[in-house]
C-alpha cells in the first residue's frame, strides 16, 4: 500500500500509511470480547433465568405448615371416646410491631446517652431489649383484660424472633373460654394481639381404659404432603401432636390429619407481606371405631378402684375375639398429657406403677385357673377320666417335700367336677405328675400361652413363660424335679402370662375350642372365629365343663351366687385362682378369676387378676377377682338381646 505523504511547516513532512494491520486484530479482539458478552448475556437471560428465579423465590418466600386435627375414635356404640377440643391462646405477631420496636430501640438507646452511661449496650443487646420491653406491654394489656400477672420470657423471645419470626408469638397458650370471651370483646380488631384456636386432645371419660387408647404428645415435625408446594422454601412448622402409647401411637398414620399450609413472600427483614401466594386448609384425620365397650369399661375400672388394688380386667366376646374391657390399674387421668404432661404428674404417675399396660404387659403366674389346663392335658393322655379319684388329706407329698392343698373345707375323695369346683391342689399335683411337664407344656401352647396374642396395640409382652424341663435346662442349665411338675400343675413355678392371654383361653374354652384372637378394631361384619377344637370326647369334658359352672354357684366363686351379687337371668361359669409371688416386700398373692356367660350359649369371656399389696395377706381369687368379673357381667347382661347359639361345649346338663 502506497503511502501519503503530508508536507509540514519548515520543509519537515510526515507520512501515514492508509491501513495498519494491527487495527484489524484489535477489531478482531473487540469483536470477540462483545460476542462473549452477548453469550454470556443469552446465556444469563434465557438459559438460567430459572434458575435465578428459583433462587429469588427461595430468598423472598416462606412456607407455613399447618397440622390438621387427629381424628375420633368411639367406642363399639359409637360414644366418643377421643376427640379434639378447642385450644385458645393469645399470640402476637412482631411482624406488624417493627415501627414499636425502632422506637423503643431509639428511646433506649438515647437514655443511656442521656444519663452517660459508660455500659452503653450494643446495638443487638439494645434490639432484644426494645422488642421484649414493647412485647411485655402488650402482656400487660392482656394481664389487665383477664386479670393474670404473666411475664414474657426473654429467651423464648429472642428464639422465636430468630427463628420463627413468621410465626405468632404464643403470649399465653391455654386461655380459658372466659378469659377468652373476655378478650375476644376487648381487643381491637386491629390490634397485633390476637386470638388463636387450635385444637389438643379431649378425653371424655379421663381415665377410662387409658392404656388402650393411649396419649400423644408434641410433634415439632410435622410433614405437607407431597402435591403441596414450596418443599424448597424455608419451613416453618405449627406443633402438631404424634401419638406415643395405645391406639394413639397404633393407629397414628390414620388418626393424623392432612396438613394445611401458607406460602408468603417476604421483605429482606423477613417480615411477611400480604397477601399469602398459596394457602391449603388442614384437613382432620380418620376416625376410628373400636370394640371396647365404654359401659362395661368404667364398671370395670369402678370395680377394681374400689379395691385400691393394682390389676387387670380383660372381656372379649367370645365368637369374633373383639375385646369389650381392658382394664388396667392404676391408670391416669388423659387430659393431664393435653397439651403437654406436667413434670410433676410424670412423676405421680411413675411413683405408682402406673405406666405399665398390666392386661397386655404384666406377666404373672396364673395360679389355679391354670387347673383348667392340666386337666385337659390329663384328659388327653389318658391320666385322667371321669371316674378320677384322688383323696385329699389337706397334704400331698412329693419326693421330701410336702405340698399343701388350700381347699379346706372338703377333703375325702375328690373327682374331677369337685376338683374344679373346690380347686383342690391334690387332684391336680397328683395327676399333674402322672401326666407329665411335657404333656402340660404342649397343651398350654395349643392354647397360645407362649405367644403374644397379636392384639391391635403396641408393646404387647413377649416374654412370657411356660417351662418344661428343655426350658430349665436351657434357661437355667439344672434338671427338672418332681416339685417342678406340681408346681406347673396348679399354676405356680416358673410360668408367667398376661391376663389377655387368660381371657383368649376362656374364651376358647367357653366354645369348646382352644384360644380366641383378640381385636380392638370393631368390625360389624366380622365372622365368627373357629380355632381348633378341642377334640376330646363329649363323655371326658362334660365333669370338665360342670365343674366351672359349679365354681360360681357351690365353689370357690360362690360369692357371685349371694343375694346382693347374683346376676338374675345370667348363668357363668368360671374357675378361680390365687398365685404367689416372691417380691422384694415379700411374698405377694395374685388373685384370679376367669369365666364365660352364659353356660348355655357362651358369648362373653372375662380375666381379671388382681395384686396383693401386703406380703402374707390372702388375697384369694374368689374374694377379689370374681366380684370384678360379676360387676362387668351384670353391665353386659343388662344390654343385652338374645343372638344366635354357636358353641361346641356341652350343653348346661352335663352340669351339677
Amino acid at each position: 500500500m502506497a503511502d501519503i505523504i503530508t508536507p509540514r511547516p519548515g520543509g519537515l513532512v510526515e507520512s501515514h500509511r492508509s491501513f495498519d494491520p494491527r487495527v484489524i486484530l484489535f477489531y478482531f479482539v473487540l469483536a470477540g470480547l462483545l460476542l462473549t458478552l452477548a453469550i454470556g448475556l443469552a446465556y444469563q437471560q434465557l438459559i438460567k433465568s430459572d434458575y435465578y428465579h428459583e433462587s429469588a423465590k427461595v430468598q423472598n418466600q416462606r412456607r407455613i405448615l399447618i397440622p390438621g386435627p387427629r381424628g375420633n375414635i368411639y367406642d363399639r356404640e359409637g360414644r366418643l371416646l377421643v376427640g379434639n377440643r378447642a385450644r385458645f391462646a393469645v399470640t402476637l405477631y412482631l411482624d406488624e410491631l417493627r415501627p414499636e420496636f425502632r422506637r423503643e430501640y431509639l428511646r433506649i438507646r438515647n437514655n443511656y446517652r442521656e444519663a452517660d452511661d459508660a455500659g452503653l449496650p450494643s446495638a443487638g443487646q439494645i434490639e432484644i431489649l426494645a422488642r421484649h420491653s414493647v412485647v411485655q406491654r402488650y402482656l400487660d394489656q392482656v394481664n389487665r383484660i383477664i386479670d393474670r400477672t404473666e411475664k414474657v420470657d426473654s429467651r423464648d423471645l429472642h428464639r422465636h424472633y430468630l427463628q420463627q419470626r413468621l410465626l405468632p408469638f404464643v403470649l399465653i397458650e391455654d386461655l380459658t373460654p372466659e378469659e377468652y370471651a373476655r378478650l375476644y370483646e376487648q381487643l381491637p380488631v386491629t390490634s397485633p394481639l390476637q386470638l388463636y384456636t387450635s385444637s389438643t386432645r379431649y378425653y371424655p371419660y379421663g381415665a377410662a381404659a387409658a392404656h388402650t387408647l393411649g396419649y400423644v404428645s408434641i410433634n415439632n415435625a410435622i410433614e405437607a404432603s407431597e402435591d403441596f408446594p414450596g418443599s424448597d422454601l424455608r419451613t416453618f412448622k405449627m406443633k402438631g401432636a404424634i401419638g406415643r402409647n395405645g391406639l394413639e401411637a397404633e393407629f397414628d398414620d390414620r388418626l393424623q390429619g392432612e396438613t394445611g399450609g401458607i406460602i408468603y413472600r417476604v421483605d429482606p427483614s423477613g417480615y411477611r407481606v400480604e397477601p399469602p401466594l398459596e394457602k391449603r386448609t388442614p384437613v382432620q384425620g380418620g376416625s376410628l371405631t373400636v370394640t371396647l365397650d365404654i359401659d362395661m369399661q368404667i364398671a370395670a375400672e369402678k370395680a377394681m378402684g374400689e379395691l385400691g388394688l393394682a390389676g387387670a380386667c380383660v372381656a372379649l366376646d367370645v365368637r369374633t375375639g373383639e375385646v369389650l374391657t381392658l382394664a388396667s390399674l392404676p391408670a391416669y387421668d388423659l387430659n393431664d398429657f393435653s397439651p403437654r404432661l406436667g413434670q410433676a404428674t410424670a412423676a405421680q404417675i411413675n411413683e405408682q406403677g402406673a405406666w405399665i399396660n398390666r392386661a397386655t404387659q404384666g406377666l404373672y403366674p396364673p395360679g389355679s385357673t391354670f387347673k383348667l389346663i392340666t386337666a385337659l392335658a390329663g384328659l388327653r393322655a389318658g391320666t385322667i377320666t371321669p371316674l378320677s379319684v384322688v383323696e385329699c388329706t389337706g397334704a400331698y407329698r412329693v419326693g421330701g417335700r410336702i405340698f399343701v392343698c388350700n381347699n379346706h373345707r372338703d377333703r375325702g375323695d375328690i373327682d374331677l367336677l369337685h376338683a374344679i369346683e373346690k380347686s383342690c391342689n391334690t387332684f391336680f399335683y397328683h395327676y399333674g405328675l402322672a401326666t407329665g411337664p411335657d404333656a402340660i407344656a404342649i397343651e398350654a401352647r395349643r392354647f397360645g400361652l407362649d405367644d403374644p396374642t397379636g392384639i391391635e396395640l403396641p408393646h404387647e409382652a413377649r416374654a412370657m413363660i411356660i417351662p418344661d424341663p428343655a426350658w430349665k435346662k436351657e434357661r437355667r442349665g439344672e434338671p427338672w424335679y418332681a416339685g417342678d411338675t406340681a408346681n406347673v400343675s396348679i399354676g405356680q413355678g416358673d410360668i408367667a402370662v398376661t391376663p389377655l392371654q387368660m381371657a383368649t383361653v376362656i374364651a376358647g374354652l367357653a366354645r369348646g375350642r382352644t384360644n380366641i384372637s383378640p381385636h380392638i378394631l370393631h368390625d360389624p361384619s366380622r365372622p365368627v372365629q373357629n380355632p381348633p377344637r378341642l377334640d376330646l370326647p363329649t363323655s371326658q369334658l362334660m365333669p370338665f365343663y360342670a365343674g366351672m359352672q359349679a365354681v360360681p354357684i357351690t365353689g370357690t366363686a360362690r360369692i357371685m351366687n349371694t343375694p346382693f351379687m347374683k346376676i338374675q337371668g345370667l348363668t357363668i361359669a368360671g374357675k378361680t385362682g390365687t398365685a404367689q409371688k416372691r417380691t422384694p416386700k415379700g411374698t405377694l398373692n395374685f388373685a384370679w378369676f376367669v369365666g364365660y356367660a352364659p353356660v348355655e350359649n357362651p358369648q362373653v369371656a372375662v380375666a381379671v387378676m388382681m395384686e396383693g399389696d401386703t406380703p402374707g395377706e390372702d388375697t384369694g381369687g374368689g374374694r377379689f377377682a370374681a366380684p370384678i368379673a360379676n360387676a362387668v357381667l351384670k353391665v353386659w347382661h343388662a344390654k343385652q338381646a338374645a343372638p344366635a347359639v354357636d358353641s361346641d361345649a356341652p350343653a348346661p346338663s352335663s352340669g351339677p
